[in-house]
């Protein structure tokens, strides 16, 4: 896989974060991902898990902004640096986020491993 393949990817599913739009957030996943929320924790069990994760963004984030830079890729995995600032929308409470995910693609473009490390002020 080349660089501008995992790029487009990330753009999209960050864009789709920022725009709350989590339907098309699930769109970018293979349906039978293995995703890790959390790297210390077990993988979620099912996608039906992974939907859980993100059916409530619209309802607890907004005023997303966000970048991030591919750290190294070859054919079957990438790390990607990413950063956010976002509204927290129940307590008004700003974060800003520096992370990292650790994606695998299949063909069509779909995430099929994801693993994420973030770290919130």
């Amino acid at each position: 896989m080349c660089k501008e393949f995992y790029e487009k990817w990330t753009k999209e599913f960050m864009d789709s974060w920022k725009e709350l739009d989590w339907k098309r957030t699930l769109n970018t996943l293979s349906r039978n991902v293995e995703y890790y929320e959390n790297p210390i924790d077990k993988p979620c069990s099912n996608f039906e898990e992974v939907t859980n994760l993100w059916n409530v963004i619209s309802d607890n984030q907004k005023d997303i902004s966000y970048k991030f830079e591919i750290i190294s890729f070859n054919e079957n995995t990438c790390i990607i640096n990413w950063q956010m600032t976002r509204t927290l929308t129940k307590t008004n409470t700003k974060q800003e986020i520096d992370g990292i995910f650790q994606i695998s693609l299949n063909l069509e473009g779909k995430c099929t491993f994801f693993k994420q490390w973030r770290f919130t002020k």
